[in-house]
């Protein structure tokens, strides 16, 4: 069983970060900056495991697609969100995605609380390469691999 943690790892800036103190995200965070179209299809939460972010995302009717499973482009803006989260594990990530890859493996069904986990594959100067899993339990959702472009300034 992983050692969930509603604090962030030592080192972690969460000065973007609003913990969660009631209802089902208690102990969660949610990111405090104003994310006009994530805040419309999310809301989307994090917390960390064993010292990793997790990022969640509970599915709502809004989310469904006419077959009543989460809508494709909802799983991809959840992907796009724990990109920036992974990158550096909770902390701000001043850029821009750039390239991402997906699979879509199994169905986001209604009502499911989907998680995501990934990690960074390469980190340099200007760029950084993730990929990671988006899950319902045991079973895979997306697969994604994508790039973020460092901003400067």
């Amino acid at each position: 069983m992983p050692e969930t943690q509603s604090t962030a790892p030592e080192g972690v800036n969460t000065s973007r970060l609003v913990l969660v103190t009631d209802g089902e995200w208690t102990g969660w965070h949610r990111w405090a900056a104003e994310e006009p179209f994530e805040d419309l299809t999310g809301p989307f939460h994090l917390r960390w495991e064993d010292g990793q972010v997790v990022c969640g995302f509970r599915v709502e009717p809004k989310n469904l697609n006419g077959w009543g499973n989460c809508h494709g482009g909802a799983l991809l803006t959840f992907a796009d969100y724990a990109l920036f989260m992974i990158a550096e594990n909770g902390a701000p990530v001043g850029g821009v995605t750039v390239t991402m890859a997906s699979e879509f493996v199994g169905p986001g069904r209604a009502g499911a609380l989907l998680t995501a986990r990934g990690e960074v594959t390469r980190k340099g100067g200007s760029l950084i390469f993730v990929r990671g899993k988006i899950s319902d339990g045991a079973e895979p959702v997306l697969t994604f691999s994508a790039t973020i472009k460092k901003l400067r300034g």
